[in-house]
């Protein structure tokens, strides 16, 4: 068995530790150098071409770094970055990155200077904990249920977005959707479970002005025996099931000998006897609609065209459980275990259309659902598929504020009042952390910066600019017109952002940029490439200081 080499680094002097500081720290700026041009309003699109020789247009930082195939372990934990916060808040995926980068950018300086990691990590906690300070003094609260407010709120989070230019279009399909499906937990807690309750069903062909939240859910299914049943039905009653209504085929183990030719008649009888049984239960209560997640045999299709009955059958889990929570019904998993409480009754309409060249059942109009659909048209796949990551931003946001009600301005002022207040923190910071605190606060900057940069203004003169507005820590709420690049203030120009998505870019891109500071060895458990005919497990090699950034200590 050939054993796994370990390549060491020469982590014995000082600077072998250094360089791969310097390795990782230029390969963490290499990433964020990718993405920065798509921060903000006026930011470029990117194009990539996936894994499957598909084209993917975004300028969704978590979508273009999905897409990368770095071989560099830094480069691969600042993309897990973004994509942390992707599932942690869904917003803010290229800000973190940004910032994480700049962070890692300041600190090179101190590596330089035989600082050691662990203080300069010491400084940006400290420097976190004052910028999380600042956040919370800065931080507005609103009544989530003002509608306009919200609107606005959604709308400037996903305004640097592709889809900004049709307007309210995706904040409304957003608010409405989000609103739809939160649950009110008691003490104040509400629970919006976008993922599991929301679905977004994309149909090429129409406008994207034709794009709605429905009432109910709709999904890719027609009855059974479309001739016999009925596709529409106005206030329909609606069981669930999650079991089959055929007869059970034993496996491969089963032997039946029959002697004589009535028994044939006997088995089949039995059979036959079972699935009435089953469709006589279910009828019993009346229902208009029997949806299954397995199979109905030929036999209950027939029972249930004759009492007039739809059926619907192999359906997806998740499409069951949002049937359930829009019209009321439980899922129940053995005919004979069937209640009225089972029966939904909060449909107030099925029906199935055809949309293109597929048939699509839609339950709508439903009471109280708390479960949705949003349907997107639109002229083409890639339009479309923009259009979701888009929708998916702007949900997270909505779901971010009906979590927690409270806002901090954007257009880069919360990082510009940040940074201001802890530069004059700076001074009363003792010994030699004074000088990485600083920095941190310095790096701060960069995502104004960059919103200058995308802008195409002076950036020299932007920036100087607005820190002398910031320079005592007030205007707080001056930052960047991302569409003009002008400095304004951000509440006329109702530009803000979610608390949380705020506090969570900062968490993240701080604690990712000790992580990669405090790493001073890469070590590789890769097998290394033999020469064909030799069989002698080799060695663990040590490289020398020479060769200490090598290729070999980097997988393919």
């Amino acid at each position: 068995m050939q054993s796994p080499v370990l390549v060491f680094n020469d982590s014995l002097t000082r600077e072998s530790g250094s360089k791969v500081h310097h390795a990782n720290i230029q390969a963490s700026k290499a990433v964020a150098d990718i993405i920065r041009t798509t921060l903000g309003p006026r930011s470029m699109l990117k194009m990539l071409l996936d894994a499957s020789g598909g084209i993917v247009v975004t300028n969704d930082g978590n979508a273009i770094l999905r897409e990368l195939d770095i071989a560099h372990p830094a480069a691969k934990s600042m993309i897990e970055l973004s994509r942390t916060q992707d599932e942690e808040v869904g917003d803010g995926t290229t800000s973190v990155i940004v910032l994480a980068g700049e962070m890692l950018h300041v600190a090179e300086a101190f590596i330089d200077k035989k600082y050691h990691p662990t203080v300069i990590c010491r400084a940006y906690n400290k420097a976190l904990e004052d910028a999380l300070a600042v956040l919370d003094k800065i931080s507005m609260s609103i009544d989530v249920n003002d509608r306009s407010m919200m609107l606005g709120l959604v709308k400037s989070c996903i305004g640097t977005k592709f889809t900004s230019q049709f307007g309210d279009l995706i904040a409304d399909l957003a608010l409405d959707a989000t609103t739809t499906v939160g649950v009110d937990l008691g003490q104040g807690v509400r629970e919006v479970d976008i993922k599991k309750y929301i679905k977004v069903e994309k149909i090429p062909g129409g406008q994207l002005e034709d794009s709605k939240v429905l009432k109910g859910v709709m999904f890719n299914k027609d009855v059974v025996v479309p001739g016999k049943m009925k596709r529409k039905i106005v206030n329909p009653r609606i069981i669930l099931l999650d079991c089959p209504l055929e007869y059970k085929k034993g496996e491969n183990q089963t032997n039946a000998e029959l002697v004589r030719e009535e028994d044939w008649a006997v088995l089949l009888k039995m059979e036959e006897e079972y699935i009435e049984n089953l469709c006589v239960q279910i009828l019993k209560f009346k229902p208009d609609l029997v949806i299954t997640e397995k199979g109905l045999s030929d036999l209950a299709c027939h029972y249930f065209s004759k009492a007039g009955v739809s059926a619907i059958r192999r359906l997806r889990k998740t499409d069951n459980n949002r049937i359930a929570k829009a019209c009321g019904a439980v899922i129940v998993n053995r005919p004979d275990e069937l209640q009225e409480s089972d029966v939904g009754t909060g449909a107030g309409l099925f029906e199935v259309k055809k949309i293109g060249d597929e048939f699509f059942a839609y339950i709508v109009d439903c009471k109280d659902p708390k479960a949705c659909t949003v349907l997107l048209r639109g002229a083409s796949k890639d339009l479309l598929n923009e259009v979701e990551r888009n929708l998916q931003d702007a949900m997270s946001v909505a779901r971010n504020i009906l979590k927690h009600p409270k806002l901090v301005p954007g257009g880069g002022a919360t990082e510009l009042t940040v940074s201001a207040t802890l530069k004059q923190k700076s001074s009363s910071v003792e010994g030699i952390e004074k000088w990485p605190y600083e920095a941190a606060a310095v790096a701060f900057e960069a995502i104004p910066r960059t919103l200058a940069q995308n802008c195409g203004v002076n950036v020299i003169r932007t920036m100087t600019a607005l820190q002398g507005k910031h320079a005592n820590g007030e205007n707080a709420w001056t930052g960047i017109d991302g569409n003009s690049g002008e400095i304004a203030d951000m509440k006329e120009l109702k530009i803000w952002d979610a608390y949380n998505v705020k506090a969570q870019t900062f968490k993240t891109a701080i604690e990712a940029a000790c992580m990669l500071l405090r790493i001073d060895d890469i070590v590789s458990g890769i097998k290394k490439r033999q020469a064909p005919g030799s069989s002698q497990p080799s060695k663990p090699t040590l490289e020398t200081e020479g060769d200490a950034d090598n290729e070999q200590m980097i997988p393919e």
